[in-house]
């Protein structure tokens, strides 16, 4: 609850006439402490809430939770990868945390029945294990530059590259973007795929074309650049 200036001034005149009348001579008992009620710290997952985008922070885009129907696996612990190594960007590509955080949250912004949607994960972490996540990542994409596959229950994701780009939007403390690439139904598709870590909190930013993929016409996700810019923005 926020003191007015009146309730705050009239609590410090309360505790100096306290302190006055303590000195007024001996044998008389110390000032009290004047009391103050601390806030309750919030939880990393209320946390994670506050620093997700909603609807208002873009235009012209609907922000709303993934469903568990279009999940690919629902932990990292459901997942099996032919090269373990790759294991960190098939979790980024498919809306599951990296590494050992302490919450995860997930959103996804539509550009509209036609375009990509972008996805947005936010974890954060203990002191330390942000930074090591980012490192893993890097590694990852470093190995795995000729494709993998990521297995889930009765679902196969199978990439057939995977390469460093340029970020859309830099920011934070890091950044690391790579696209990937799959085949389905015979038509190539390109994914893009961004990390942000600011601190103890790693935004990871992930795009598809689910509709040309469902319908076995070519396609290129970008991520939305404004989308992007409007979590970093939140991130700080």
């Amino acid at each position: 609850m926020r003191r007015t200036a009146l309730t705050t001034a009239a609590l410090s005149a309360a505790v100096l006439l306290t302190a006055c009348s303590a000195d007024e001579g001996p044998g008389t008992s110390a000032a009290p402490k004047a009391s103050a009620t601390r806030a309750k710290p919030i939880s990393p997952t209320e946390r994670l809430a506050q620093l997700v985008i909603t609807k208002g922070d873009i235009s012209g885009k609907a922000v709303a939770d993934v469903g568990d129907d279009f999940v690919f696996a629902e932990s990292p612990d459901d997942v099996t990868v032919d090269k373990p190594a790759c294991a960190p960007l098939a979790y980024a590509m498919n809306q599951l945390p990296l590494g050992d955080p302490t919450a995860d949250l997930t959103r996804y912004v539509s550009d509209g029945i036609k375009g990509a949607a972008t996805y947005i994960t936010l974890t954060t972490y203990a002191d330390g294990a942000a930074e090591r996540t980012m490192a893993e990542l890097s590694k990852a994409i470093d190995a795995c530059g000729d494709g993998f596959t990521a297995k889930a229950e009765d679902s196969a994701s199978a990439y057939d590259s995977v390469t460093s780009e340029e970020p859309v939007a830099p920011a934070g403390d890091e950044t690391i973007a790579f696209r990937s690439t799959m085949t389905f139904s015979g038509a190539s598709h390109t994914l893009h795929t961004q990390a942000v870590r600011r601190a103890d909190v790693i935004a990871v930013y992930f795009s598809v074309n689910g509709l040309a993929i469902a319908n076995a016409q070519p396609s290129d996700g970008k991520l939305s650049t404004e989308v992007v810019k409007a979590q970093n923005r939140q991130l700080g």
